[in-house]
């Protein structure tokens, strides 16, 4: 097999160059020297036989061909630093850090026993928590590498393992006026009342969802957001069953009765991030989460009739 003659720290530098908008920025970002750089994007560019970047006032631009290789070489690397970390997680078992993105409406009383039964089993693997909300969970996977997600979403081609059905009730306070309406509430009657909305916490390709097309309606970026804002008096939301347990058996808070959709289920998933490269600790977590949504408690309901 003929070996490469150009290396992977040569792609790696001249993705800096384009990524930084300059050698300049990308001597800092690299810690390198500007002319330690400029020299290995000319010999990189020496050695394919034309250029791939053309300088226009203080920035560096892709040529065409660069424009074309600069995209095969992400993959490439990525590639690269995947193939290192099946390496160590074959040689180790267990991984140093651990990614979990979690969509916000994931049961919050099971996601806290499970980390607290992770911990003292974890051998030391540190926790990045990130909380994400609808398609939030598939940019992480399409921008990063975490190795676990927990969403509603599935991208093709990753593994996936259904963790947990969520109850989403619609709710407001018991003082609201919805709740002097007779008999069951329809959407047009409902449309005319504010409504709680959790923002799609992806930056790009976000989705509207759970809301009547109404413009009677004000966004959250956070279920707790939501939870508090409607507990004051101040319009309505569908929200986690098992995040409202409290305020509905306090009487905080009241399901309403609607003529249909009060309730809405769907499934999460366990997203294997790194798909056959996924490690212990991951699995470990996986199985925490299933055994503590199998033991979630179910909050009373009364509606307000």
């Amino acid at each position: 097999m003929k070996a490469p003659r150009v290396t992977l720290e040569q792609w790696r530098v001249l993705q800096s160059v384009v990524d930084k908008g300059g050698f300049a920025q990308a001597a800092e970002a690299l810690h390198k020297s500007q002319s330690s750089v400029s020299y290995t994007v000319a010999k990189l560019q020496e050695q394919l036989g034309y250029p791939l970047l053309s300088i226009e006032g203080r920035k560096a631009q892709l040529t065409e061909r660069g424009e074309v290789l600069l995209r095969r070489s992400r993959h490439l690397l990525k590639e690269a630093v995947e193939l290192e970390q099946l390496a160590h997680t074959l040689g180790q078992g267990w991984e140093p850090e651990l990614e979990l993105v979690v969509d916000q409406v994931f049961p919050t009383p099971a996601l806290l026993r499970a980390l607290k039964a992770f911990e003292p089993q974890s051998q030391g693997t540190q926790v990045q928590l990130r909380e994400v909300v609808l398609s939030g969970g598939t940019e992480a996977l399409n921008l990063g590498n975490p190795d676990l997600v927990l969403s509603s979403i599935v991208p093709k081609g990753y593994l996936a393992d259904p963790i947990v059905e969520v109850e989403m009730m619609a709710v407001a306070s018991p003082d609201h006026l919805l709740f002097q309406e007779e008999g069951p509430i329809n959407n047009e009657r409902l449309s005319r009342e504010l409504q709680l909305v959790i923002r799609d916490s992806a930056l790009e390709a976000s989705v509207d969802a759970g809301w009547l097309g109404t413009e009677r309606r004000w966004t959250v970026s956070s279920v707790q957001s939501a939870l508090e804002i409607v507990v004051s008096g101040i319009g309505f939301a569908w929200l986690p069953k098992a995040d409202i347990f409290d305020e509905l058996n306090s009487g905080k808070l009241k399901k309403l009765d609607l003529v249909s959709g009060g309730d809405r289920n769907f499934y999460l998933y366990a997203i294997f991030g790194k798909g056959e490269r996924t490690g212990s600790a991951t699995r470990l977590l996986v199985d925490l989460l299933q055994a503590e949504c199998n033991v979630c408690p179910k909050p009373s309901v009364s509606s307000g009739i």
